[in-house]
């Protein structure tokens, strides 16, 4: 709240104590308060935020650690960890964005934020949604899914398609997209609860507890007798080696994410890549960030699928900055269900 009736606000923010190796806790991050100017600096391209919803997203685990080959800019400890957000601007000297606009981008996990280079931000057009789907379907999980599926896998109407961690904020948009192009498609997800979700309110034509199978060659095979066509990962591990098994001619992957593997000290091999080469087949990774240019193209996709209730969306909200921390360890446990704001 503002202070002493100054351009100044109080300003909770979740920080990062130290790096982490293996399991990330919540005792890892603590709340912290501070103070923030709510008037952007003179001479800048500045905007100050006021962050309304915040994105758990499994990649931020990469940032909290401090490894060899680093993918990416670690965290500054006792600087507010940061990832995607849906905000509302109180203060702009950048021509792009004016006071009250809305938008998404990578913020910072506090009330307020002060964003000194804004390119990146996503001005939100369309408000007759609800606002915290800019951090899931509407934002960077929702064009994960479209660009994955769509433009890496060129599915074909028959394709068997298998979706692991198909209930989280990525999967469960693959699946509809893969039924509403008349695939037949399978997912995988960690609980019962879960397994009920992807086929009784997005479509899947067959799902199962991972937990509950101890071979997942012979699990595949029991749901995907046929083989697969396209296999969109976001566990990687076993569940990659027994699909490696499972292909059938020129089948196409999608490498989203590997959430299996990233607590571990120690990642899985895999042992089954000559699948690659006998099924002629082609595995791809990529990084949504490289297809932001096709936002427009998603949108126009996705907004009417949505109001039609074509699509559906399940999210996971927490109340409370101070529930973050919570909320995003959650995810490596599949505490969540849906996509976790």
């Amino acid at each position: 709240m503002a202070t002493g009736g100054m351009d100044e606000a109080s300003n909770m923010k979740v920080v990062l104590k130290h790096y982490v190796s293996g399991s990330t806790q919540e005792t890892d991050m603590h709340l912290t308060a501070g103070t923030i100017k709510l008037k952007v600096p003179k001479d800048s391209n500045s905007i100050i935020l006021k962050n309304l919803y915040l994105s758990c997203d499994p990649s931020m685990i990469f940032k909290m650690m401090k490894l060899e080959r680093q993918l990416t800019d670690p965290y500054v400890l006792g600087s507010p960890i940061t990832g995607y957000g849906v905000a509302k601007v109180l203060d702009s000297a950048h021509p792009g964005f004016a006071k009250d606009d809305l938008v998404w981008g990578i913020t910072g996990w506090e009330e307020y934020s002060l964003i000194s280079d804004p390119k990146n931000f996503f001005k939100i057009q369309h408000t007759d949604v609800p606002l915290s789907y800019y951090a899931g379907i509407l934002g960077m999980p929702g064009i994960t899914a479209y660009i994955g599926f769509y433009e890496l896998c060129a599915p074909k109407k028959g394709d068997y398609v298998f979706v692991s961690a198909a209930c989280g904020a990525v999967g469960q948009l693959v699946g509809q997209f893969a039924k509403l192009h008349g695939c037949h498609v399978v997912g995988s997800a960690g609980s019962p609860e879960k397994v009920n979700i992807l086929k009784s309110k997005f479509g899947f034509d067959e799902a199962f507890n991972y937990k509950d199978e101890p071979n997942f060659d012979a699990t595949l095979k029991r749901h995907c007798p046929e083989g697969i066509d396209i296999y969109f990962d976001n566990v990687g591990g076993k569940m990659l080696d027994a699909v490696l098994l499972n292909l059938r001619p020129h089948a196409r992957i999608a490498v989203c994410g590997m959430i299996s593997q990233y607590n571990r000290e120690q990642p899985d091999g895999i042992q089954n890549l000559s699948s690659i080469v006998s099924k002629e087949a082609r595995m791809q990774g990529y990084l949504a960030t490289n297809y932001y240019h096709l936002y427009p193209k998603y949108l126009e996709m996705i907004l009417p699928l949505i109001k039609e209730s074509k699509v559906v969306y399940v999210e996971d909200v927490a109340d409370g900055l101070e529930n973050a921390p919570k909320a995003l360890v959650g995810i490596f446990s599949g505490r969540n269900i849906g996509k976790q704001v």
